[in-house]
């Protein structure tokens, strides 16, 4: 007990310092779901969470309307899309990234008559680069995968237990998971010494 109120912790930097690069610029993240708002909430976590943890840097917002992201970002080229956007916007490095959300998914378990298992889950994966807009090569890249239930139903030896959630706040919560490991670098740690 002794030992543990004398222990000592040292901060330990992030792994990935911004503040060299001053200007950084992130563009909406893309998705295979063209009308979903899923992509644009975790651009904005991811926002937050940059601005919340990094300090002497400027962040540019850059969405699909912005013309040289319209122009290049179809072409799926991200060495060009940040060395454009190097040259247009003049930002050091772009932050890309790509959300992917499963729809509900059913799975279920009948072992007998009198144990019967049913759920619902939602999951969805995040990656996130920073590529670099003087050579158009990837500096640093994370990405992080989670998932959330939706409901159960269950039937174990007569007692019926049910629990059903809204979808979207199970693709919310996805979300802020995906986010927050995903910015794990961004944010500075503490070691036992």
């Amino acid at each position: 007990m002794l030992s543990a109120c004398s222990a000592h912790y040292a901060q330990v930097p992030a792994r990935l310092q911004l503040a060299p690069y001053g200007r950084v610029a992130l563009v909406t993240f893309t998705t295979e779901r063209p009308d979903d708002s899923l992509e644009a909430t975790a651009t904005r976590r991811f926002a937050e969470e940059l601005l919340a943890t990094q300090s002497n840097i400027e962040l540019l917002e850059l969405g699909p309307s912005d013309s040289t992201v319209r122009r290049l970002a179809a072409a799926g080229d991200n060495a060009a899309l940040a060395q454009a956007l190097g040259r247009d916007r003049d930002v050091a490095a772009v932050f890309l990234g790509h959300l992917t959300m499963t729809d509900v998914k059913p799975r279920g378990l009948v072992a007998t008559t009198h144990d019967l298992r049913m759920s619902a889950s939602v999951s969805g994966e995040l990656t996130v680069s920073l590529v670099s807009a003087r050579t158009g090569g990837t500096v640093w890249r994370s990405s992080a995968s989670a998932s959330q239930s939706v409901g159960h139903v269950s039937l174990a030896d007569a007692r019926p237990s049910i629990a059903v959630r809204n979808p979207n706040d199970a693709y919310q919560q996805v979300v802020g998971s995906l986010v927050a490991n995903v910015t794990r670098d961004l944010r500075p740690t503490w070691i036992r010494q």
